[in-house]
This record gives C-alpha cells, sequence and structure tokens, in this order.
C-alpha cells in the first residue's frame, strides 16, 4: 500500500507515639485531593455543601461550569502538544523510522474499506471466559471466534477441570479443610501453585489461543486481536517455562512471519498516550515507539533467571523493535485509541483501524473486533455455560439417585 503520507503537527503526644501520625509510604499527600480535585477533602465530606436532591438546575450549572472550563484548558494543551510534542516524536533517540504524526484521508479510508475490510482480507478473533467454581472441581470454559465482514469464520472451545478433591484421599475431613484453607486464602502447601495454575488456565492459556488462531487457523492477509500482541502473560509465561516455550515459538511466527496484523486494546488507560492522543485530530495517527523498552521492564522485572531468563532476552532483543506501537482518533466524538503493528506495516495497519473504527464514530473502536467479541459471547457465554454446567450436576444426581 502506497505511503498515506502527510506529517501532521510540523509547522507533644508525636513525641510520645511518632508512629501513629507517620504517614504510610503511599499516603495521599495533604493537599494532594484539593489539587486534583478542586475543593478540599473536608469541604466535599461536609454534608453542608451538598445540593440538595431536588436542586438538579444547580448541579446542571455545575457541570456546564466544569465542562466549559474543562474544554478550554483542553484546547490549550492540545495546541500546545501539537506545536511543541508531535514535532520531537520522530526526532527522539532510538524512536522507529517512521515515527511521527500523519493525516490520513477519506479517499485512503474508502479504499481500505473496499479492498481491505469488506472483501474478507481480514479476520478478527476474541474470546470468551467463564467460570464455575463447585466442591469437587473448578470448571473453566474458554471459547475463541474468528470472524470476518463477510460472516463467522469458525469457532473452538475447550474446558478446564481443576480438581481439588482427589477421590483417592485416605482423610476426606484434612482434605475438606485443605480446600477451605486453599480456597480462603489461607496458607498452604499447594495453595499458591493451585492458584498460579487458575491463571495460567484463566488468562495464559487464553492469550495463547488468540493468537494461535489468528496465525495457524486464519488464511486471511490481515490478521486483528484485542489487546498487545506480545501480552504479559505469554511473555512471562504465566510462571510456567513449558507456556513460554511455546509462546515465544508462536510469537516469532506472528511478528517474523505474519507481519500483517494490528492489535488495538480496550480501552486505553495510560494518561501520557492519553493527553497525546486526544491532542490527534480526526483521522490522524502517531507511530510513538516499538516495543523494546516495555517488553524489556516485564523481563527485567520479573523473577526469571538462567534459561529462562536468556530465551525472554533473545526474544525481546530480536522482536522488539520489530513491533511499534501508536495512537489513532477516528472521529473527534471519540477517544484515541492505541494499536499495535509490526513495523514494516505500521501505517497500512494505522489506516485500517481507523477504517474500521471510523465505522462506529461514537466509540471510534474497531468494529471488527467488536462483532467478535459479540458472537463469542452469544455462543460461549456465561449464562449458557452455567446452564450446562446445572444440567450436567442435575443428571449425576439422578443417576445417584438411581444407584
Amino acid at each position: 500500500m502506497a505511503a498515506p503520507l502527510t506529517r501532521a503537527g510540523e509547522g507533644g503526644e508525636m513525641d510520645e507515639a511518632p508512629a501513629l501520625h507517620a504517614a504510610a509510604p503511599d499516603a495521599i499527600p495533604a493537599g494532594a485531593f484539593a489539587a486534583t480535585f478542586g475543593e478540599s477533602l473536608a469541604h466535599a465530606l461536609d454534608l453542608r455543601t451538598w445540593h440538595a436532591g431536588d436542586d438538579l438546575a444547580g448541579l446542571y450549572d455545575d457541570l456546564e461550569r466544569q465542562v466549559r472550563e474543562a474544554v478550554a484548558r483542553e484546547d490549550s494543551l492540545r495546541a500546545t502538544i501539537r506545536a511543541e510534542v508531535f514535532p520531537r516524536i520522530a526526532g527522539r533517540p532510538r524512536a522507529p523510522a517512521d515515527a511521527g504524526v500523519y493525516q490520513a484521508t477519506a479517499a485512503e479510508i474508502e479504499r481500505v474499506h473496499r479492498a481491505l475490510l469488506f472483501n474478507g482480507a481480514v479476520e478478527a478473533c476474541d474470546s470468551a471466559v467463564a467460570s464455575h467454581d463447585t466442591v469437587a472441581a473448578a470448571v473453566t470454559q474458554i471459547g475463541i471466534c474468528l470472524v470476518t465482514y463477510q460472516g463467522d469464520r469458525n469457532s473452538w472451545v475447550h474446558r478446564l477441570f481443576r480438581r481439588d478433591l482427589r477421590a483417592t484421599s485416605v482423610d476426606p475431613i484434612k482434605e475438606a479443610l485443605d480446600l477451605i484453607e486453599r480456597r480462603q486464602g489461607g496458607a498452604h502447601p499447594d495453595g499458591s501453585q493451585r492458584e498460579r495454575l487458575t491463571e495460567l488456565a484463566r488468562r495464559g492459556i487464553v492469550a495463547y489461543a488468540e493468537r494461535a488462531v489468528l496465525l495457524d487457523a486464519s488464511d486471511a492477509p490481515w490478521r486483528m486481536g484485542d489487546g498487545n500482541p506480545v501480552p504479559y502473560e505469554l511473555l512471562t509465561g504465566s510462571g510456567s517455562l513449558e507456556l513460554l516455550e511455546a509462546s515465544l515459538a508462536l510469537l516469532a511466527r506472528l511478528i517474523g512471519e505474519q507481519r500483517k496484523f494490528v492489535f488495538v486494546p480496550r480501552p486505553l488507560t495510560e494518561p501520557g498516550l492519553l493527553t497525546i492522543g486526544h491532542a490527534l485530530r480526526p483521522l490522524e495517527y502517531a507511530v510513538l515507539d516499538d516495543m523494546t523498552s516495555r517488553m524489556e521492564d516485564i523481563v527485567e522485572g520479573g523473577h526469571s533467571v538462567g534459561q529462562e531468563r536468556r530465551l525472554k532476552r533473545d526474544f525481546v532483543a530480536e522482536y522488539g523493535p520489530q513491533v511499534v506501537l501508536g495512537l489513532y482518533r477516528a472521529a473527534a466524538e471519540c477517544p484515541p485509541q492505541l494499536f499495535y503493528a509490526h513495523a514494516d506495516h505500521a501505517h497500512e495497519a494505522a489506516l485500517l483501524a481507523l477504517a474500521d473504527s471510523a465505522l462506529q464514530e461514537h466509540r471510534g473502536f474497531p468494529t471488527l473486533l467488536d462483532l467478535a467479541e459479540a458472537v463469542c459471547r452469544a455462543r460461549f457465554g456465561p449464562s449458557d455455560f452455567a446452564e450446562s454446567v446445572r444440567l450436567a450436576y442435575t443428571e449425576a444426581e439422578r443417576l445417584g439417585d438411581r444407584g
């Protein structure tokens, strides 16, 4: 795809008991509440300063004033960011080759709609997870759906059964007490391991399965996913060396071979990125950075050693520079969104995310990802799963009564 591109934004008792008055390390500093909300905490706690429940007119007046002031401040901040920050994005040390702010056109959006989105050249994947805890076992159902605008492509489901009570237990009373202790968070030799396994099942396997479906079950030129292409659960292995090795091999193929992918997380919560994103105009996008430093922070902030740490560091060194992150804004009425793409296809990926998000200007989020989520929720939602578990128990009780 031809480069889209025009850079935008150029142009006494205290002595006796000091511990009682010492602030905790993470305590909110005095005055921070007032600086953030424009009124003191004491003022907010004083019910005499509150409006009467039937004085809605007074509330509306306050709301209009606050919004008017906020918009004025935002306009000023946006102008400053466009004038001072945008021109510096491309010149930062270690910035990606295409770092900068770009303006897409309506013609480019239409071309992406016709050439990619509406002819099935893009497939999106999402998941639905439902769990049911029982006395004897915890059941987790994982559903994955792959969709295009031409229809539902395929779906997969898997159920994991964590058995907390073993049928062969020689001391069922002790086993039951241990189960209660584990589930209440008490110390137990197996407790932390069991919880890590549960987390592995509910997050690590889901993240792996979504990317495996996009990579191996899709045959579309472009793949679209929810979240980060290299999520925390897979880069750390969720505590499992086996998952780590499998994940790094999978991600190496996704990044190094597939390359044409775009991931959009929901929602964008990083204040710094939100500030930059809100300064974007409709159909603008920015390529900001590669993933190296973010991935390094995860690896170096963990507790891995030896072979595990070497695997992670080697992966980050090779593939971190190949994945870039950026921001886009589909319309003035919607919030900015973060996107991840391969460095070689960052512009095309940004246009793809923009074009799909422009279909719902009120949200500004890729419609195909929302469609995948809706299909998954309808097919593998918690209500149907809960009903199937209930029926299984009913049948087990019926057979037990017969026996």
